[in-house]
């Protein structure tokens, strides 16, 4: 090789090797550089807004949390669906019973439930039930016609909370041949009212009939009915 050849390969050694040689820069400097360049708001035009990233971070624990759960389910995933699926049910099972529980504490047997009207306002009341076939509505205030035309004539002693059998067996030793059909009535009047059966036409025509056979009805005056001692 010739001398000229022989430098012409050395200087292609010098720069194949000055380019392997990296250009170092002081650590601080270069963090900040770094920090400049990316500051630019051209790489953060599409980031999520706060909410959105909000919400990425929560759907992400959410995430975690379902994964560790069905990790620690037997069965994995179906495991845990199936344990959430039970623990829904118990929970609507508990509502419907604590609703059950809740109705039938607050539920009053009281013959009257709201405020006091007349036995006449009863009996009009019961017509209009009546003349639209709401039988049950219908024996309801006909039934309470009857108690409160006792109580206007003295002949039963108001009772606030008073419930239809008790305003009944006073009635009856009012009237001790009319007792039975008070007894029966009363237990009519709570069938509709608490035990959800529908009441009949045939069952109001007989309160009717009642209703107007206490009116004329002469009353046993051994002492009022249903006061106290």
């Amino acid at each position: 090789m010739t001398t000229g050849g022989k430098a012409a390969a050395l200087g292609r050694l010098l720069a194949r090797a000055g380019d392997d040689i990296p250009v170092r820069t002081p650590r601080v400097p270069a963090r900040e550089a770094a920090e400049r360049e990316l500051s630019d708001p051209r790489y953060h035009q599409h980031d999520p807004n706060p909410l959105q990233q909000c919400l990425n971070w929560f759907g992400n624990r959410i995430d975690d949390l379902f994964k560790a759960a069905a990790g620690a389910t037997p069965d994995g995933w179906f495991g845990l669906l199936t344990v959430i699926t039970v623990v829904l049910l118990l929970i609507v099972a508990l509502r419907l019973r604590l609703g059950a529980i809740r109705r039938t504490a607050t539920t009053s047997r009281a013959l009257f439930a709201e405020t006091p009207r007349t036995a006449a306002e009863h009996r009009s009341a019961a017509d209009r039930h009546a003349a639209e076939g709401h039988w049950s509505q219908a024996m309801q205030e006909r039934m309470r016609a009857i108690v409160l035309a006792l109580e206007e004539r003295a002949l039963l002693t108001p009772g606030p909370g008073r419930t239809a059998d008790e305003a009944a067996a006073a009635a009856g030793r009012a009237f001790p041949a009319h007792a039975g059909q008070l007894n029966a009535a009363a237990r009519a009047f709570d069938d509709v009212t608490y035990g959800g059966r529908p009441g009949t036409e045939r069952e109001y025509a007989l309160l009717t009939a009642l209703d107007s056979d206490l009116r004329d009805a002469r009353p046993h005056l051994a002492a009022p009915a249903g006061s106290r001692a």
